[in-house]
C-alpha cells in the first residue's frame, strides 16, 4: 500500500492535484446544504465568489514557489539533510514522522507567527475577515500571506528532508483537511470532539474564527490538533456563541476585493483587538 502510494504521488500530475482540491470543495459544499452548522442568510455564490478569487491567487503562488520546493526536496534527500534522514527513518515511520513535521512548520507555526507579528497580522486578517465562513474560506488568504505560507513550507520540507512524494500527500491531505475544518458542517458533539484529538474538527477551528481574542489566537493547526494541545493554544467555547469577522473591521467589508486587498496596507486599520 504504501509503495503504490509513493509511487503515485512522487509524479502525482498537476490536474490531479486540482481534481482533489475541486473535490473537496464540492464535496463539503453539499455537505453544507445538508447538515449546517449555522443557517446563513447570504448569497452563497456571491460570497464563494472572492473566496475563489484568493484561492485562485494562492494556486497561482504556490505554482511559483513548485519548482523551488521540489528542488529543495532533492537537494535534502540527495545530500541526507533533515530530521528524517538524520533519525534513519523510512517507510511508515519517515510518514508518520514527515507529516507531522510538516505540518508543525508548514501550517501551525507559520500560522502561529501571523498572529504574532503584526506586518504579516495584517495580511492574515482578510482570512479572518470572512463573517460567513464555510469550506470556501479555506483558502481565502491575500496574496502576500500565501507567500509567507509557501516560504515555511519550503522551510518545513528542509529541516523534514521530506522526499516530493511525502510533500505532494501533505499538501493534498492539508488542502482537504482545511475544507473540511473551514466547512459550515454540523457533526454530533461527541464525533467532534473525539476527531479534535487527533485532528482539526469543524467546531474546535471556528473558535479560531470567532471575532474577538482570546479565541482569534488560538487553536491554530490545520492537519494534527496536538500541537495546540502540546503548546497550550488550545481553546474550546459554545458554538452558539461564535460569531465570525474581527472587531476591528466593519462586517460589511468582507465582500468588498478591493477593501481586503488593501487591508494589509491601510493605516487606519487597527492591528490589536
Amino acid at each position: 500500500m504504501l509503495d503504490s502510494m509513493i509511487a503515485y504521488f512522487d509524479t502525482i500530475p498537476s490536474s490531479h492535484r486540482a481534481l482533489i482540491m475541486a473535490g473537496g470543495i464540492t464535496f463539503f459544499w453539499v455537505m453544507e446544504g445538508v447538515v449546517p452548522l449555522f443557517t446563513f442568510t447570504y448569497k452563497k455564490w456571491s460570497h464563494a465568489g472572492l473566496n475563489f478569487f484568493f484561492t485562485l491567487t494562492t494556486i497561482v503562488i504556490n505554482f511559483a514557489f513548485a519548482t523551488v520546493i521540489v528542488w529543495a526536496s532533492g537537494w535534502a534527500v540527495a545530500s541526507g539533510f533533515g530530521i528524517l534522514p538524520w533519525l534513519g527513518l523510512s517507510g511508515w515511520g519517515m510518514f508518520v514522522v514527515g507529516l507531522l513535521g510538516l505540518d508543525l512548520v508548514g501550517a501551525y507555526l507559520i500560522h502561529w507567527v501571523e498572529h504574532k507579528i503584526k506586518v504579516m497580522w495584517k495580511f492574515h486578517m482578510v482570512h479572518h475577515a470572512d463573517t460567513h465562513v464555510d469550506t470556501t474560506t479555506a483558502n481565502r488568504h491575500h496574496p502576500g500571506e500565501s507567500v509567507f505560507r509557501a516560504i515555511f513550507t519550503l522551510i518545513g520540507v528542509v529541516l523534514c528532508g521530506a522526499p516530493i512524494w511525502l510533500v505532494m500527500v501533505y499538501q493534498s491531505i492539508s488542502v482537504v483537511l482545511a475544507q473540511f475544518n473551514h466547512a459550515n458542517i454540523s457533526l454530533p458533539a461527541s464525533v467532534d470532539r473525539a476527531i479534535s484529538y487527533l485532528i482539526v474538527s469543524p467546531n474546535m477551528h471556528k473558535i479560531h474564527h470567532h471575532y474577538m481574542r482570546p479565541q482569534t489566537d488560538s487553536n491554530f493547526g490545520n492537519i494534527f490538533s496536538i500541537w495546540d494541545r502540546l503548546f497550550g493554544t488550545y481553546q474550546d467555547m459554545n458554538m452558539s456563541d461564535i460569531r465570525y469577522g474581527l472587531d476591528v473591521l466593519a462586517d460589511e467589508t468582507d465582500g468588498n476585493m478591493a477593501f481586503q486587498l488593501g487591508i494589509p496596507f491601510n493605516k487606519s486599520i487597527k492591528t490589536d483587538e
